[in-house]
């Protein structure tokens, strides 16, 4: 018997690296999403960033607009929720809540998610 599990969350994520930088007092991060939702990311850094930490961050999205590709810059303040170890050599998976976004950029996001989802579904 083939059992369907549901995911819990609300907005659909997306396996696809998206450029971002995390500004920060100690210096600032540039990495590359893991996944990508319309409420948060998830992505490896290069040091531990302590659950509950507030920081903003800036997102390079890539868009296509009139058959010509375009970045869009996404920038908002987020909050680290969770932060597990990634390897031996002090990297770290960190799950990022986006906290105080714009609604239009929030919708930007949400809209990429959902077309590149749509077109991964019409590539099968």
């Amino acid at each position: 018997m083939i059992e369907f599990t549901q995911d819990r969350r609300q907005h659909p994520r997306l396996s696809q690296n998206v450029a971002i930088k995390i500004f920060q007092d100690e210096g600032d991060i540039v990495t590359e999403t893991s996944n990508i939702s319309g409420t948060g990311i998830y992505c490896k850094v290069n040091k531990y960033l302590r659950p509950m930490t507030k920081l903003k961050i800036r997102l390079l999205l890539p868009l296509r607009k009139n058959n010509k590709k375009t970045t869009k810059q996404i920038s908002c303040h987020a909050v680290i929720v969770r932060a597990e170890p990634a390897d031996s050599k002090g990297a770290y998976y960190v799950a990022i809540f986006f906290n105080d976004m714009t609604p239009k950029d929030a919708g930007i996001i949400s809209d990429y998610v959902n077309s590149c989802l749509e077109q991964n579904v019409n590539l099968s």
